[in-house]
């Protein structure tokens, strides 16, 4: 049987906190991370950045809304890794093959995050973990 979504490769792993400024302080100082923008992405509550670590990156957010999912997540599991993001070929198309495979979705169709194109994978439906898909082909390099 063939699978149903193919990830490419990790695009990023993303780690949620409460105070975006001082965490990319800490890792320029202390990782040599380059500077970088922080961005607010109003529908998912956040100020977000992406860091380049060599050929990979690390997506920090920050919760702007003290009700929503992210300052939930960091009140019930502290700071720390939230999700991971893998690249897709054909983001659409993986969310229609993975929804007919019986897949959990938190998003079936694609919507725009600071990676490019993104939809999610209920963590449910992925032993716990929250899976982020690119489309490969507006991902942020």
């Amino acid at each position: 049987m063939a699978s149903p979504c193919t990830a490419r490769h990790i695009n990023h792993v993303c780690i949620a906190v409460n105070d975006i400024d001082e965490t990319l302080a800490f890792y320029r100082e202390v990782f040599g991370t380059g500077k970088t923008e922080v961005e607010h992405i109003e529908d998912q509550a956040v100020r977000a950045a992406l860091v380049r670590v060599g050929g990979s990156q690390i997506e920090f957010i920050q919760p702007t809304d003290p009700n929503g999912g992210v300052a939930r997540f960091i009140e019930r599991r502290g700071e720390g890794v939230h999700h991971i993001a893998f690249e897709v070929d054909d983001l659409q198309a993986s969310l229609d093959a993975l929804d007919a495979h019986g897949v959990r979705l938190i998003d079936s169709s694609p919507r725009e995050g600071l990676s490019g194109m993104i939809g999610f994978i209920h963590p449910r439906a992925t032993r716990g973990v929250l899976i982020e898909l690119v489309d490969q082909d507006t991902a942020r390099r």
